[in-house]
């Protein structure tokens, strides 16, 4: 039921959790997945999954939170993948530019109002803001999505170092020792294993693009702060910008589709994966969704259940806290950058620059769901 109800990102997930399994079900108490949440939004990947993970691992242990895990991506994994499929080899046919021919500036002006409201829970301070104008002027100078792991590492870093406060060394040592090292090794193993496998298998090999995809998928999973609006910045960067796997027309149709499928927001790497194998046929297409559902839910189901056992203790470690100042400054200015990248395509009349605008005043203003706007855009598109 969860699967199918859960409209609107990871507020609107939490607030699902909340009735369900906490007033419902009774699985835990509502102190305790207010932490396990908290833990979640703090760490990278996705963070309505692992929050869903973690619930599952307090209840059952590791084998009911993988099978929770996939019941609760392969529903809406599959709509997109789907969808990369109808787009990416029927559009033509069936006319799927005219239709989302309004969406594209609609999905500019939601990455917008992610972005305003991403600041508004983050930015406190000084230090926040030129954190984030930092981060959003190298993002959009700069290009290149080799540069998020270094802004974010960085940014976390500088924060910690600011922001620093007295701790307690016994506390840290014990931490050291109760990690596990084969869930830490099999964290990094796997993208290290993939870049190399990567870099060698011949670039003219059905399987060189898939095996790239993931580490690429992997890479991306393993470093994204802030929940599925921080993912379109890094997705669109590496995908449309530098590697041109999909055109910004079709990168933004995704993106409202996705907007209008119950479940995780990062399903929308289904759709983009099946757009990178296009030119393979079916078959490479649905090879495409599933490489990349799984390279960006691993890490952070990997980090999930390496660190719940130990939560208690590492809660406690305030390093930790002020590091996120940064990170989260760091994701904001990413979403900024998104939004001037994705606006410079569209940006040559008064109709999508405007519907940009009225979409973020409406999302500002009104209560209306991002899933009526998108499908009213698209109902615009096949009448007018």
């Amino acid at each position: 039921m969860f699967t199918f109800t859960a409209f609107g990102g990871g507020q609107a997930h939490l607030a699902i959790m909340l009735k369900l399994f906490v007033r419902d079900r009774k699985y835990l108490t509502e102190e305790e997945l207010l932490e396990l949440n908290a833990l979640c939004a703090v760490l990278p990947g996705p963070s309505s999954t692992q929050t869903l993970a973690a619930i599952a691992y307090k209840r059952g242990g590791i084998g009911l939170a993988v099978i929770s895990c996939l019941i609760w991506l392969l529903p809406a994994a599959a709509m997109m993948a789907i969808a990369a499929l109808l787009i990416g080899r029927l559009s033509p046919e069936i006319g799927f530019t005219s239709i989302f021919r309004f969406i594209e500036p609609m999905a500019v002006g939601f990455v917008c109002y992610a972005a305003v409201l991403l600041a508004e829970k983050v930015i406190r301070t000084r230090f926040s803001v030129l954190v984030a104008l930092i981060a959003a002027a190298t993002t959009v100078i700069f290009r290149s999505p080799y540069l998020f792991p270094l802004l974010i590492i960085g940014g976390g870093v500088l924060s910690s170092i600011v922001h620093r406060n007295k701790e307690e060394r016994e506390l840290e040592e014990t931490l050291i020792v109760n990690v596990n090292k084969k869930k830490l090794a099999a964290f990094f193993g796997i993208l290290i294993l993939f870049a190399l496998l990567g870099a060698l298998i011949n670039r003219s090999s059905f399987f060189s693009l898939p095996v790239r995809l993931f580490e690429n998928f992997y890479r991306n999973g393993a470093l994204i702060f802030g929940g599925g609006q921080v993912l379109v910045p890094l997705l669109y960067t590496e995908f449309v910008e530098l590697k041109g796997y999909l055109t910004s027309q079709d990168f933004l149709s995704g993106f409202a589709l996705q907007q209008i499928v119950p479940g995780p927001t990062f399903s929308f790497t289904s759709y983009v994966g099946g757009m990178a194998l296009k030119d393979q046929g079916t078959a490479g297409q649905l090879l495409g969704s599933t490489v990349a559902m799984i390279g960006i839910n691993l890490p952070g189901l990997i980090l999930i259940l390496f660190i719940v056992p130990f939560w208690e203790s590492l809660k406690k470690i305030t390093r930790i806290k002020n590091s996120m100042i940064g990170i989260n400054a760091v994701a904001v200015g990413l979403m900024i950058a998104a939004a001037i990248i994705m606006f410079e395509p569209i940006a040559v009349g008064w109709l999508p620059v405007g519907l940009a605008l009225i979409t973020f005043v409406i999302l500002s203003l009104t209560r209306i769901p991002v899933p009526v706007l998108f499908i009213a855009g698209m109902l615009l598109g096949i009448f007018l």
